[in-house]
């Protein structure tokens, strides 16, 4: 598992540079949608979300959908929903979405896309075997055979640049996490020479040989990852690893003067500075050179105090000293340590104090998170905020992180879920408005209406009656029916005559018979010579009158569509509102248990954490105790041998005087008296022949 973290790290460290691969290159053609990406952009993938969803959900429910701009964006769109969940980390919805992509008729390019971001989901979660099956899903080439209406680049698509170098680079991360180092090897050879990614292949690739037995190989791989030349910060840091890793394999073995070089390199600023400075201390107290380990280790010892490695150099320098027999600085330094370490275990007291009266998540929830990008280094500087205190260090672990960014966004999911039951209120107040401005009105305008309404009726039937009798007239010649009202006048003048004539024929003179017939027949000469010309016309006055029908039709229409929303602006919305605000209580209601339950298990990470921190200072506290009482012991013990060996000195000179005035004393005792060397002198003289 800690290796996995180690490997995750280096892959989204290298893919960090490149967006959400749905969003990328898009052809925008849609408004709304470039709305989505506006946000989506600026890592605001809740906004995104929202407003995604809606689009789809419109798209789906209207009637013609080839006529909304977003299908021209389809695709993408599609293909976004589980790009966007996935980067926010919604992992469950976002693998339906993305399988559903996959099932669906899209074009190679995209299904590979989709099953590209699916692996690094399963990866991203720990499970490489699936990432490994979804990797299998990408293909490269396609049967043109099934597709014959189809052109190649439809259905390929285009694929981004470094598409190919993903895939390789994540099956074979994948690999790695299988245990599959081989496979991996081979992978991360071939990638080698690829500039954006070849920092992070180098370090994958010297840990995969150093698991596969291949030591000195991988070795030989990390260390021209040390010897890289860049000014990428990210791959200075990895370098940096490199070179520790390799350094304290070394030291490991054994190999202290060759670990020392590999320890030089790494920067004094960088991330690995402190296990370095650390390292090298103990790289030449191994060789017993303890005047050089004071060096680095004398640095390492004026720095942050909460860091793990300072605070074993706080051990470490009075060891040295004491390997060099000063034990009087050693135990001076011992005592220091003891008074350090105490006083970090009662600043951890504190902050587990304060984690557990909730002000550690009040820190890291606080607004200034949002706009300070360096807000965790600065929280260290916050006065009378001992729960920030060790944060920096929390925050550098992948599972605090994920926790943390869940319970960022249930809080922000509490202010939103605040925000919108607020602004219910205000669209009731707004309904309210509507409905004591309509109302009133409503009634005068039904009345006009309902006339407004029996006219067009009558109107519309009349027309319709029109075009039927022209219809009808098309088929069958009616001449009459084009008669004008002064010629229906004269008709009728002229049929009452005629009917008169019928009925009276003994009172018309023959005369008046033949002025009739003249009469009827000038009528109808007239009508049948001018038919078709006033078929004509009547045909056009009749298009003419479709032209004012439909006018009329469309002001009606408006009439009734203002009509109806002037009563829906008010009407039909309490249910709906109700609804709403029930789903919002019950939300908000699961949200306060899931953010209650979330926020313990950050502060538990949190008190686990420092707990541990608090132990290790405890044994340091007590290994330095005990390391003080030797150093007392050993000054004790130098000054009682000192005193002893003055004391021997002492006693050996006396007896060396003693024995100096016994050896006198002899010698005045056996030494002759001056008269009895006289004498003796003059009784030799006396024995002495004469010549």
């Amino acid at each position: 598992m800690k290796r996995n973290v180690i490997f995750i790290a280096a892959f989204f460290c290298s893919l960090s540079s490149y967006a959400a691969s749905g969003l990328k290159d898009v052809e925008l053609r849609d408004l709304y949608f470039g709305e989505v990406l506006f946000y989506a952009y600026q890592d605001k993938y809740f906004e995104a979300l929202e407003r995604l969803d809606s689009e789809l959900i419109q798209y789906y429910r209207v009637d013609e959908s080839n006529l909304d701009p977003l299908s021209q964006n389809l695709g993408q769109a599609e293909f976004s929903v589980g790009d966007i969940e996935l980067q926010y980390r919604m992992d469950k919805r976002a693998g339906k979405a993305i399988q559903a992509v996959l099932g669906s008729g899209i074009n190679l390019a995209m299904r590979n896309q989709a099953a590209l971001q699916l692996a690094r989901m399963y990866f991203r979660k720990n499970d490489a075997e699936r990432a490994l099956y979804a990797l299998d899903l990408i293909h490269n080439r396609v049967d043109m055979t099934k597709y014959p209406d189809k052109s190649v680049d439809d259905l390929r698509g285009v694929e981004p640049e470094n598409f190919k170098i993903d895939v390789l680079y994540l099956r074979a991360l994948a690999y790695i996490s299988t245990g599959q180092f081989t496979n991996a090897v081979e992978i991360l050879d071939s990638l080698r020479n690829e500039k954006s990614i070849k920092g992070y292949v180098l370090y994958n690739l010297g840990i995969a040989l150093i698991q596969a037995q291949q030591e000195l190989q991988g070795l030989e791989v990390l260390d021209e990852l040390g010897m890289l030349e860049t000014q990428d910060k990210n791959l200075q840091a990895l370098k940096d690893k490199a070179n520790l890793k390799i350094a304290y394999r070394l030291l490991d073995s054994g190999n202290a003067e060759q670990a020392r070089i590999y320890f030089q390199r790494i920067r004094l600023d960088g991330p690995y500075s402190n296990q370095a400075l650390l390292g090298a201390g103990w790289a030449e107290a191994a060789l017993d050179r303890y005047e050089r380990a004071l060096v680095p280790w004398t640095i390492l010892h004026k720095r942050e105090k909460t860091n793990h490695s300072v605070q074993e150099s706080l051990m470490s320098v009075p060891y040295a000293y004491g390997k060099l027999q000063a034990y009087g600085k050693s135990a001076n330094m011992y005592a220091e340590a003891m008074d350090m370490f105490a006083y970090e275990i009662s600043r951890l007291d504190d902050s587990i104090k304060a984690i557990r009266g909730g002000k550690f998540l009040e820190a890291l929830v606080d607004e200034k998170s949002r706009q300070d990008e360096n807000w965790v280094v600065n929280l260290r500087e916050l006065p009378d905020a001992p729960e920030t205190r060790y944060i920096l260090d929390l925050l550098a672990s992948s599972d605090f992180q994920t926790s943390y960014n869940n319970y960022r966004d249930l809080a922000d999911l509490k202010v939103r879920i605040e925000t919108w039951l607020a602004n219910l209120k205000v669209f009731e107040e707004i309904i309210d408005i509507r409905r004591a401005y309509q109302e009133p009105l409503l009634p005068i305008v039904g009345e006009r209406f309902e006339k407004i309404d029996a006219r067009a009726k009558l109107r519309l039937e009349q027309r319709n009656s029109l075009a039927d009798k022209i219809k009808n007239i098309l088929i069958a010649p009616r001449p009459d029916f084009l008669a004008t009202a002064d010629e229906r006048l004269a008709s009728d003048r002229v049929t009452a005559f005629e009917q008169y004539i019928a009925e009276h024929p003994g009172k018309v003179t023959g005369e008046q018979i033949y002025r009739v017939k003249r009469l009827r027949g000038l009528l109808s000469w007239r009508l049948q010579s001018e038919y078709d010309q006033r078929l004509t016309e009547a045909y056009d006055h009749l298009l003419s009158l479709d032209e004012t029908t439909e006018a009329f039709k469309k002001r009606y229409g408006s009439f009734i569509r203002t009509r109806q929303a002037a009563t829906q602006s008010y009407e039909g919305y309490q249910s709906v509102i109700r609804q709403l605000r029930t789903g919002l209580f019950s939300a908000q209601r699961k949200l306060k248990g899931v953010m209650a339950k979330q926020g313990r298990f950050l502060e538990t990470m949190a008190e686990n954490e420092l707990d541990r921190r608090r132990k290790r200072l405890e044994d340091y506290q007590i290994k330095a105790r005990f390391a003080l009482a030797e150093n007392y012991d050993r000054v004790t013990k130098a000054d009682q041998d000192k005193l002893i060996e003055e004391q021997n000195q002492l006693r050996e000179e006396k007896q060396k005087q003693l024995e100096l005035e016994k050896e006198a004393q002899k010698a005045e005792e056996s030494a002759p008296s001056a008269e009895d060397s006289l004498d003796k002198g003059s009784s030799i003289l006396n024995n002495v022949p004469a010549n």
